[in-house]
């Protein structure tokens, strides 16, 4: 039994709430009161209905986020009329914004915006003792992290073991992208670092050999980006991998020169490239100095390890097909190990928003709230858009067709050439989901000799080597980099 029950769905097991272990940690006193439920995205509603009600809560406190939004509504609905009497208590990002729009939080008797930790916590003790506060909505200041307690102890043996282990050093961003909520912050505040390395230390004592920095900008100071990085140089054990979001176009010198000392598949960098249109960057607030990103990115993968993962985004306000096409070729110039295709999404409370009118910007009603068309292009060339980025996904960014792919994008575009591929595709299958693997190596190997007239020889070979690299377990470090990605 339990009087407060945190809860939440996440997108797959591998993945744990980091958020739900921040609000344990801070409740202080009242922790041993207090239980954590995580589920999985296919897991039917009434069920987990069934598993907090067995723990006879009294408030329920449920993360929501863009991701599980959908299940957390049915949830909450189901809730408040099996238990009208339940203190249903919701946070996360999908329910700090344009809340009076939002059915879930209708259902709900509080809501907190923004960081919770210490307004949770405020909340459970005054519910308990009696006393409800007047407003529905509650909205306070982002927290000091050095007055918050760490979570990294609620970390099970079973997480260590098998789940994606997540860790942060600094909330917030200084950078105004009007498509991230992180543009709303008003700056970068930082944990300190003596208590964070003692407790990761901790966590490297049990086994851990996976972190995921979530860091929106790690190496915006230098000098503690060089200092965490030093922090796991120096215990770096065979199998340690560690996960981080870099600005490309800031990597001095210190930097490289330390991550030059990693082993090839312990460390991973996420590079938000996003777009090399400078009008659309500019138009979103995005700065950044496309030819130093560019230039980091192809120094880092000529002189260190690292697997770069490198995101880039379709449909920024003024960008058209053929900008973003050049933008690709741009990026796959610089060969990273991954390049992450991603629709533009219009997350609540961002200011993207701003430019619907003008760019004729029209979003999906749902969960992730994708773009469907813009003034530059039309629905049906964002259904060709978002294939293209599904079938990049199974083809390349998985590592199993490696060789094929690569013959697939050579030529002067390779980004036309995928396009090219996508389409026939989609002709030929009507489905982006649920194609076998093997099917998969039959459709490319038709369309190699059949489309791009390739001799069959040489497309046999090609396969066999694809497949032997899989088998031999070669992409094991991309598996395990797209991973901590996702």
């Amino acid at each position: 039994m339990a009087d407060i029950v945190l809860a939440t769905f996440n997108a797959r097991y591998e993945h744990c709430s980091f958020g739900l272990r921040c609000l344990m940690a801070n409740l202080g006193e009242l922790a041993p009161r207090a239980a954590m439920l995580e589920f999985n995205l296919d897991l039917r509603t009434p069920e987990a209905a069934e598993a907090i009600l067995a723990l006879e809560p009294r408030i329920v406190g449920l993360g929501v986020y863009v991701w599980n939004a959908v299940e957390c509504g049915k949830l909450a609905a189901e809730l408040k009329r099996l238990r009208p009497d339940l203190i249903l208590v919701l946070g996360g990002p999908e329910v700090s914004y344009e809340t009076s729009e939002q059915a879930i939080c209708r259902d709900a008797d509080f809501v907190i915006k923004g960081e919770g930790e210490i307004s949770f916590a405020v909340l459970c003790r005054g519910l308990i003792s009696g006393e409800k506060p007047p407003e529905k909505f509650i909205s306070t200041p982002p927290p000091d992290p050095a007055s918050l307690a760490l979570p990294y102890g609620l970390y099970t043996d079973e997480d260590i073991a098998s789940r994606v282990i997540y860790a942060e050093a600094s909330r917030g961003c200084p950078f105004a992208c009007e498509f991230c909520l992180s543009s709303l912050d008003k700056g970068v505040r930082c944990f300190p670092l003596d208590r964070l390395f003692a407790a990761w230390d901790k966590l490297l004592s049990r086994g851990t050999r996976g972190f995921k920095f979530t860091d929106r900008t790690f190496n915006l100071d230098i000098e503690r980006a060089a200092a965490i990085l030093n922090f796991f140089l120096g215990r770096y054990r065979p199998g340690l991998f560690l996960h981080f979001e870099m600005v490309p176009d800031r990597f001095p010198e210190e930097l490289y020169s330390i991550v030059k000392k990693f082993p090839a598949g312990s460390i991973q960098l996420e590079v938000g490239v996003q777009t090399f249109n400078e009008a659309a960057a500019a138009r979103i607030g995005r700065r950044q100095d496309s030819a130093a990103a560019e230039k980091n990115i192809s120094r880092l993968r000529r002189e260190t390890s690292a697997y770069i993962h490198a995101d880039l985004i379709i449909g920024l306000p003024g960008e058209d097909l053929a900008s973003f096409a050049a933008g690709f070729d741009r990026l796959f110039a610089l060969d990273p190990q991954e390049i992450q295709v991603g629709v533009l999404k219009r997350l609540r409370g961002a200011p993207i928003a701003r430019h619907d009118a003008e760019w004729g910007m029209v979003y999906s009603p749902y969960p992730p709230y994708e773009l469907r068309r813009s003034g530059l292009l039309d629905f049906f060339t964002m259904q060709r858009l978002r294939r293209f980025a599904r079938y990049w996904e199974l083809i390349s960014n998985s590592g199993v067709f490696s060789g094929t792919s690569r013959l697939i994008c050579a030529g002067p575009s390779p980004f036309n050439n995928f396009l090219a591929l996508s389409d026939w595709l989609y002709a030929r299958t009507g489905q982006t989901h649920a194609i076998a693997r093997a099917r998969l190596r039959g459709l490319l190997g038709a369309y190699l000799t059949e489309v791009l007239k390739y001799p069959a020889g040489q497309v046999t070979s090609l396969a066999e080597t694809d497949a032997k690299n899989a088998a031999r377990g070669s992409g094991g470090a991309k598996r395990q980099a797209r991973r901590l990605a996702e």
